[in-house]
């Protein structure tokens, strides 16, 4: 009886196996032919992110939604390999995609727990499921799952299912894989982390918002403990290695991404370069974009432009409080309350908590109470009351201010300045941009004034009328009349017009070389004058300017056209080089994720291939004149340098609404403005010699460091003669030598005839 009892209840076991057998092939053959084709992983493209490199190969911009670094497997060291397999799936070169034993552990183990602890997904699971398959917890998605792992078993070899894992899972922060994990948490390439921080990567794939070391480092090394732990259990490490390290300290490195100079504007045109060409797939197919960006120009530029747009905001005093957002109930959500609002880079996102009649006390996004006392106090004591007509820009709790550190590292209230400058420096020989900065600071204002922004010149445009006026005759010597003079509507173009030199006095006839020096408004009419604005609208295109852009009309010599900074660095590039015209560009070459090279860009060198657009002559006379600009003229501050190899040209327009410097030496040409968005006057006095030319001075000052003094000679047709400073002739007896065109050596002083008054000689020299 008792036997039959047993028999019966074998056959009813024996029929629910056979069932649920075939119930298992039923399901297996339902959804085989359903599941997707693993050329996903056999011809495995990640999702890597546009890269922005520097000439010498420095990060200076990333775009995409996923940080992505591929590594091979041979690539991955091996104690994260092996911290990987005792966190995630010990027993993974033993099963074929399916751990039975894992599978019955797991089950035991939520048995006895009382509840569903446990997963057992193997690795090769876990490759399907990332790679194909939603994260819904269902009995098919579990079935169709362990499918697909017996498929990528049978398809691919251990390592590089193991390879695959490594690079697609999920870490946190962004991060997908553990190369980017190890850059993300660590800031290290992958081959550098060490035992203890491939233990604690290795512990993120179970929950990487749980085990996340920025969210909660000490949850993250309990993790990190269970697989040192497991790691030692499994000898994969020794007892020594295991408590050496337990003990190792991790350094958290924060993910505000920190690239190796501030190129902002840089990376985000090359953004739209590759964008324009590859459409979405630029943020995905991990191209490699190198720009012509040197890390020393580049931080030089950054850090001389925020200097000058500082100290002229410094100039016109504090405006007060930047907002007034309040003070939450709870000091915990004092963090909040700063939410969204940027520091921009050293000047700090402030919350005022207190004011007292000699401190106050701010709280920092970084979660830092400071208090500011004595001279840090100083910009901002006027509006340290309780005058309710200050309104919002009083500095009172709840008060948003900026604050900064000052030369002796003592922290003091600043602002965010209004006014905006742009700074460009290429290479004139090629049109290499060595460093580029088209804002204040590309997170407040991305608006690039090196290529956006169309202003008028000033001053800075006369360089190019004068080079053409040499074309015409003229020659450094010619005197030009600089008397008043009164322009109607047929000459302007618009309204009549009486122009007048910067310091209101007029000078008389003097020679070609000081009018320039000195920036004379009135020798330089004279000039556009004499050889026509016609011809001069059509001599300036030789530089790259748009004609359309500058009417011929007299106030074209005074820079009333329009132009960028980009525009002015490539013409002045052409006195640089020895008159060759040259394209500005900025990258060197595109790569894709394997390092082929895709795109590799084709410049014109001068003396070379690029074309010859003024006499080399020409160039070597504007050059000399320019210099002297520096050496006596509008620019002499620009001597604190120390070079005699230095030239360039000042300029200021109307009510001081636009400020240049535009300056060289034979290897580098920079350009500086200074402006706001919406024009109006930066204030009185406001030139381009006082608050364009210090910016450029700063910068050249680091760029220049180790060029030796380049001193080139005069090219051939170029002759010396002493000349007399007073009619431009020349003078045996003259007390200056000036630089002439073989053929335009002016006509010898006839002392017959001195004693007579002005020469007919002289006489045709005037205007």
């Amino acid at each position: 009886m008792l036997f039959r009892w047993f028999f019966r209840i074998f056959l009813a076991m024996f029929a629910v196996g056979m069932v649920s057998a075939m119930l298992l092939v039923f399901a297996a053959l339902v959804i085989l032919p359903t599941l997707p084709s693993l050329d996903t992983l056999t011809d495995y493209r990640p999702k890597i992110p546009l890269r922005i490199y520097s000439a010498e190969g420095l990060l200076i911009g990333e775009f995409g939604e996923e940080r992505r670094d591929f590594v091979k497997f041979a690539e991955v060291p091996v104690s994260l390999r092996q911290a990987i397999l005792a966190a995630e799936d010990d027993r993974f070169y033993q099963h074929h995609g399916v751990d039975y034993i894992g599978v019955l552990r797991a089950i035991y183990s939520n048995f006895t727990a009382g509840g569903a602890l446990q997963g057992a997904s193997t690795i090769t699971m876990q490759v399907a499921r990332n790679f194909f398959l939603t994260k819904e917890k269902t009995l098919t998605r579990k079935f169709s799952e362990a499918l697909l792992a017996f498929k990528i078993e049978h398809s691919l070899g251990k390592d590089r299912i193991l390879e695959l894992y490594i690079n697609q899972i999920y870490l946190g922060q962004r991060s997908y894989g553990f190369s980017a994990a190890a850059r993300t948490y660590f800031n290290k390439p992958l081959g550098d982390i060490t035992l203890a921080e491939a233990a604690m990567l290795a512990g993120l794939p179970k929950a990487p918002s749980r085990f996340n070391p920025v969210v909660n480092l000490e949850r993250a090394k309990t993790r990190q403990q269970y697989v040192l732990r497991r790691m030692h259990e499994l000898e994969y490490i020794s007892e020594k290695e295991l408590a050496r390290a337990r003990k190792q300290p991790i350094a958290i490195h924060r993910p505000v991404r920190v690239f190796a100079m501030p190129a902002s504007y840089v990376a985000e045109m090359a953004r739209q370069v590759v964008y324009q060409r590859y459409r979405e797939e630029a943020y995905t197919r991990g191209f490699k974009v190198y720009t012509t960006l040197r890390k020393t120009d580049q931080d030089a530029a950054y850090r001389a432009l925020r200097k000058g747009v500082m100290t002229y905001d410094e100039r016109y005093g504090y405006r007060g409080a930047e907002a007034f957002l309040g003070l939450p109930k709870q000091r915990a959500d004092l963090k909040n309350t700063l939410q969204g609002i940027r520091d921009s880079d050293d000047i700090l996102a402030a919350l005022v908590l207190s004011v007292s009649a000699d401190s106050i006390e701010v709280y920092l996004k970084s979660g830092e109470t400071i208090r500011i006392s004595g001279n840090g106090l100083k910009p901002g004591r006027k509006f340290m009351t309780n005058d309710a007509k200050l309104g919002d820009q009083r500095i009172r709790p709840g008060a948003l201010i900026r604050i900064t550190r000052d030369g002796k590292n003592s922290w003091q209230i600043t602002q965010l300045p209004q006014i905006e400058a742009a700074l460009v420096a290429i290479d004139p020989a090629d049109g290499a941009i060595r460093a580029l900065v088209g804002g204040f600071d590309f997170n407040l204002n991305k608006f690039n004034h090196v290529t956006q922004a169309w202003r008028q010149p000033g001053s800075s445009f006369k360089p190019f009328i004068y080079s053409a006026s040499l074309e015409k005759g003229f020659t450094p010597a010619t005197i030009i009349n600089d008397a008043p003079l009164f322009l109607g509507p047929e000459q302007t173009g618009s309204k009549p017009w009486e122009p007048k030199n910067f310091d209101g006095k007029f000078s008389g006839p003097i020679r070609m070389r000081t009018a320039l020096t000195h920036s004379k408004n009135l020798a330089s009419i004279r000039i556009l004058q004499a050889i026509g604005p016609v011809y001069a609208q059509d001599y300036i295109q030789r530089f790259g300017f748009d004609g359309k852009q500058h009417a011929p009309v007299l106030p074209m010599v005074l820079g009333a056209g329009s132009v960028t900074p980009m525009q002015m660095a490539a013409g002045y590039a052409v006195f640089a080089n020895g008159g060759y015209r040259i394209h500005p560009y900025f990258i060197q070459r595109v790569e894709d994720d394997t390092g082929k090279v895709l795109e590799r860009v084709r410049f014109a060198t001068a003396a070379k291939n690029a074309k010859q657009v003024i006499d080399p002559r020409n160039a070597f006379l504007m050059t000399s004149m320019m210099q002297d600009v520096i050496q006596r003229g509008t620019a002499t501050r620009a001597k604190a340098l120390g070079r005699n190899d230095i030239a360039g040209k000042t300029g200021t327009t109307s009510n001081y609404i636009d400020a240049w410097f535009c300056g060289y030496q034979k290897n580098l040409v920079a350009v500086t403005w200074m402006g706001f968005d919406e024009p109006k006057s930066m204030g009185r006095n406001e030139t381009g010699g006082r608050t364009a030319l210090p910016i450029w001075i700063d910068y050249m000052a680091s760029a220049l460091k180790s060029a030796p003094v380049a001193n080139p000679s005069p090219p051939r047709g170029i002759v010396v003669a002493k000349i007399n400073p007073e009619t431009g002739l020349r003078d045996q007896y003259g007390t200056l030598n000036e630089y002439f065109f073989q053929e335009q050596l002016p006509p010898e002083t006839d002392y017959l005839y001195r004693d007579f008054g002005i020469t007919d000689q002289l006489e045709n020299q005037l205007f």
